[in-house]
């Protein structure tokens, strides 16, 4: 990939999400949001909507006999959820990293309240926290409930200071803690603070995943660290548009507001995507 590219996507990443090192993220929320939105309500003008609603395949307990076909792909420039064809650009796509980290963990009552919901969303896993007995079992629930897993690093850490190798081993060791789990590798990445470099998109590729940060989230931010507080922001933020990638943690605060930030997103027009309608490489081969 052109270094020029690379430029371009190191600039739109924010400087996101961490295990309870909220402080380090508040500046570079902010920065590179606004890089973000003017792109988020644009990149999807001129799609035809789509009578196949994704609710229709939210929350599916089994994986289909055979693999769906995809409607969406994320750009690699701003992390949007996109339509292939005729898919209905008016969605958004709901995420959760860090999950899931008992004793304290609120991973599945929030998996529980987007099922309720009819809706479908992305857990995004740090492997170190696999090594628990309870969480590994957590993990299994929320498959089963018919919730896409993502990789999100071993470790959480910054992959501009890491080796080659040492980013190769953060990425595979948790795809593998991941399908030890479920069966299943995952498909997507997520990359801690959304850093990545050229070693990064090289093993992306070796690897056969898709690289997705995010559009925006504030539940890291101590304003918002409430359900009222943050359910609001979420859905009335400026940075909502077209294909919004809307990032959130394993914490109780978000779990008490998903309910409403998936009501207020519907009020607006948009409905949330089926991860399973996304696309990534893994069957380019077959």
């Amino acid at each position: 990939m052109k270094k020029s590219l690379l430029l371009l996507l190191s600039l739109t990443a924010l400087a996101g999400c961490s295990s309870g090192e909220a402080d380090e993220n508040d500046a570079s929320q902010a920065e590179s949001s606004n890089e973000t939105t003017e792109n988020v309500d644009t990149s999807s003008e001129g799609e035809a909507s789509s009578e196949n609603s994704s609710e229709e395949t939210s929350g599916e307990s089994e994986l289909p006999d055979e693999p769906v076909a995809y409607e969406y792909e994320i750009n690699p420039g701003i992390f949007t959820v996109e339509p292939i064809n005729e898919a209905s650009p008016e969605v958004a796509l709901l995420t959760f990293d860090d999950a899931p980290q008992p004793p304290d963990s609120h991973a599945i009552e929030i998996a529980n309240t987007v099922k309720d919901k009819g809706a479908n969303a992305i857990f995004f896993l740090i492997g170190q926290f696999l090594e628990d007995e309870e969480a590994k079992q957590i993990v299994k629930e929320i498959y089963d409930m018919g919730f896409e897993i993502g990789n999100h690093s071993y470790s959480h850490p910054d992959f501009y200071t890491l080796t080659y190798e040492e980013q190769q081993e953060e990425i595979t060791k948790t795809n593998q803690l991941i399908e030890d789990i479920t069966g299943e590798k995952p498909r997507f990445l997520r990359l801690p603070y959304g850093q990545f470099d050229e070693n990064t998109l090289a093993i992306i590729e070796e690897e056969g995943m898709t690289m997705m940060n995010w559009t925006y989230g504030y539940d890291w931010e101590e304003a918002y660290m409430n359900g009222p507080a943050l359910a609001d922001i979420m859905v009335n933020t400026e940075f909502l548009g077209s294909g919004a990638n809307l990032l959130m943690h394993d914490r109780p605060w978000t779990s008490e507001a998903i309910g409403d930030i998936i009501d207020g997103l519907r009020e607006k027009g948009y409905e949330m995507v089926d991860p399973k309608l996304i696309a990534s490489p893994e069957r380019e081969e077959e």
